[in-house]
């Protein structure tokens, strides 16, 4: 192994808690919980982590062997009593009753995917499903999973919302993604445009971010907000350090793009499966993500975390966007992206200008990384899910621009969860897809994209 990619990977190894220094917080944050893995389905409005039936103190019975599906039903903090769910899947179908502390468990015959229904009849007067239309909730249970479905009960009618309160609250929700997709897009964008690299080991650096704050925020017991301010920051340097080792040396040397390409494949794997080595393959929240009280804005219902995400996502990304049209630096990055040999031959430090930009498309995918383990929990996974989402965005809103970037990602955001309308929720990212064939079809180079001349 060459002493600079060996550097990368020592470098990376400390962050992640691998060091003599921090050994004890690693064992910590890999060594898995006595009980089996359990992660949740949550419904629209449900409180994530209020509805685990082996949380310690509730008295519910122990969690069974093998694979599980389970959950707890409350309705202003009083278990409800007697409420019939089933499950379903694969010729499988077993039935519960909720317990006096609302606890409910159904053993299924193994992994697989399964479609859990609740019994609107059987809850007490008074009380309904706060989203109707969300029930039945299908699930996927992997092997050895004890997986957690919540439904969220209120007050009312029963009645299920209107066709245009669901398109408000799904397009509010797909904003939402799609801005947390965009914080992600635009620095691979950067990267590109100024290295023409299409790095597919992008993802694992929004997985960083996630873990990195589950470090320092789950297991050091650092406040949320600081834990995303070093997050930034370790994510950034590790960035330049990645570039220094590895990219540079291969630029240096006058590596094709494809063969960087199939260099950035293979570190993508071997670093997407040392998170699975070191966090395990269970997914877990951020200690202050748990038992947020959903804020209501007319039909839309999302938990203030969700907003300030939200803002803060519009906030950085207005901030890059004056970087590159004002400051010197921006000016510079957009030369060397559009001529990086004319930008040389001006006086432009084009290692530079490249090293500064994979420290910001790191940070910033480090950023993306936290706000998205906010929204869906962390695991080791999560950035490889969005990959292609990213690559989607980027190229729909044209190659190499950070401001197509970002329109492509609020595209696909909004219309990956708003297609569930009328599609199933398990093809909503073919969806996207899909409309990113049609629209490339119709301009190649992409909505923000220039044309260039082949051949």
């Amino acid at each position: 192994m060459s002493p600079p990619l060996a550097a990368v990977l020592l470098a990376l190894l400390a962050l992640l808690g691998l060091g003599a220094a921090t050994a004890g917080t690693a064992a910590a944050l890999s060594t898995p919980a006595p009980t089996p893995a359990a992660t949740a389905e949550v419904a629209p409005g449900a409180t994530p982590g209020a509805g685990d039936p082996a949380a310690p103190g509730t008295g519910a019975p122990a969690e069974p062997e093998g694979e599980t599906v389970q959950g707890r039903l409350e309705f202003e903090d009083a278990p409800q009593e007697g409420v019939v769910v089933t499950v379903e899947g694969g010729g499988f179908s077993g039935e519960a009753t909720t317990d006096a502390e609302g606890a409910w468990v159904v053993d299924v015959p193994g992994p697989g995917s399964y479609t859990v229904t609740l019994d609107e009849e059987s809850l007490a007067e008074g009380v309904s499903l706060r989203n109707p239309d969300r029930n039945p909730i299908t699930t996927q249970v992997n092997g050895g999973q004890n997986k957690t479905v919540l439904f969220a009960l209120g007050e009312g009618s029963r009645q299920v919302a209107s066709d245009a309160d669901r398109a408000l609250q799904l397009a509010a929700e797909g904003l939402r993604f799609g801005l947390l997709i965009a914080l992600a897009a635009v620095g691979l964008s950067l990267i590109f445009g100024t290295t023409g690299l299409t790095n597919f080991a992008h993802g694992e650096l929004v997985t960083l971010g996630a873990l990195v704050a589950f470090l320092f925020h789950g297991t050091l017991g650092v406040p949320l907000w600081l834990a995303t301010l070093l997050t930034i920051v370790v994510c950034g340097l590790l960035g330049g350090v990645v570039d220094r080792g590895l990219w540079a040396p291969l630029r240096s040397r006058g590596t094709g793009l494809i063969a960087m390409m199939i260099v950035s494949i293979g570190l993508s794997l071997f670093v997407r499966y040392l998170y699975l080595y070191l966090f395990g393959g269970t997914t877990r929240s951020y200690p202050d993500a748990q038992g947020q009280e959903a804020v209501d804005l007319g039909p839309i219902t999302l938990s203030p975390l969700d907003y300030l995400s939200m803002l803060i996502a519009v906030v950085v990304l207005v901030a890059v966007g004056f970087a590159l049209l004002r400051t010197r630096i921006g000016k510079a990055t957009r030369a060397v992206a559009d001529n990086p040999a004319l930008a040389s031959a001006s006086g432009i430090d084009v290692e530079g200008v490249i090293r500064t930009v994979w420290i910001v498309g790191a940070a910033l995918a480090g950023l993306a990384g936290v706000l998205l383990g906010i929204a869906q929990q962390v695991n080791w996974q999560m950035g490889f899910q969005i990959l292609l989402l990213i690559f989607a965005a980027v190229t729909l809103g044209g190659l190499g621009t950070a401001f197509g970037a970002l329109v492509g990602s609020l595209v696909v955001g909004i219309f990956v969860q708003v297609s569930t309308l009328v599609i199933p929720a398990e093809l909503k990212n073919v969806a996207a897809l899909a409309v990113l064939i049609v629209i490339l079809l119709v301009r190649p180079q992409g909505i923000l994209g220039r044309r260039e001349r082949v051949g």
